[in-house]
């Protein structure tokens, strides 16, 4: 397999570490898309429409913060680990936000018991681990390699990080706290996979070795680290398990339940 070379590196840098100044181009790019995600993604998840929150998901910059994460631990530049950190976490509460913002305005009297969009992100299960598990190595991989970049765009559709927060944001409103807790969960779940993978394929591509070829500043690499990012892993997939049994055993005493229910149905001609 061939290593990254100073090029990658230099490439990657400039594309996931967004500068500190708020008037600067990366990070007014950032906010700036992440505040007009926010509100696409909110207005589709309301309006329950699958192509304008795919739209949304395809603008979302969220992603470039949460793989410089990943890059910054493999660098182990601890400043930027917590640049990343903060603003992946500010991006989620703006997002939030937003949609509580939404929310309010529109109040729906059913309290979005009948959105599909809202139903499909409140039951994360193990499935959805193991796909963010895919789309975050494709991602970090799709970095590497500028030859297979084109499929990025691919990757945001595949992911999903705006859209769980806009629910977050929609449920609190009408009082759901359980339910907007299990999207907020389907959030953390994917950027633990996205870090996780992204940290791998940077280190299985020596991105440590161009980094110090190139003249950047690179930290001393501790197993810990990918401990510490196993671990999270593994905390996100117990609920995970809980949520995937929970769905399984209610989909058995739907099936079970169904043949009785016609049964009774079909005595009163219904």
């Amino acid at each position: 397999m061939a290593s990254a070379d100073v090029t990658a590196v230099h490439r990657m840098t400039e594309a996931l570490f967004i500068e500190r100044r708020l008037r600067s181009p990366s990070s007014t790019r950032f906010w700036g898309l992440l505040v007009l995600a926010s509100v696409i993604a909110s207005a589709g998840v309301v309006g329950d429409s699958t192509a304008t929150v795919i739209g949304a998901m395809i603008v979302a910059p969220l992603m470039t913060p949460i793989l410089g994460s990943a890059l910054a631990l493999v660098l182990a530049d601890r400043s930027q680990v917590v640049r990343c950190v903060l603003l992946v976490l500010g991006g989620a509460l703006a997002v939030v936000a937003i949609g509580m913002l939404l929310g309010w305005i529109v109040s729906p009297p059913d309290a979005f018991s009948s959105n599909s969009q809202v139903s499909s992100r409140i039951t994360p299960r193990l499935i959805d681990l193991l796909a963010a598990l895919a789309t975050g190595t494709v991602g970090a991989f799709a970095l590497v390699r500028a030859d297979i970049s084109d499929t990025l765009p691919g990757v945001a559709i595949a992911i999903s990080l705006v859209p769980p927060l806009a629910v977050t944001g929609l449920l609190i409103t009408v009082g759901r706290y359980h339910d907007a807790a299990e999207s907020a969960l389907l959030f953390g779940t994917n950027v633990a996979a996205i870090v996780a993978t992204g940290t791998v394929v940077f280190l299985v591509y020596g991105i440590r070795g161009a980094a110090q070829e190139s003249g950047l500043r690179v930290g001393r690499f501790r197993g810990w680290t990918l401990a510490a990012v196993a671990c999270v892993v593994v905390l996100v997939a117990v609920p995970l398990t809980s949520g995937t049994v929970t769905v399984a055993r209610d989909r058995a005493l739907a099936a079970d339940a169904r043949p009785v229910a016609e049964r009774w149905a079909a005595t009163g001609n219904w």
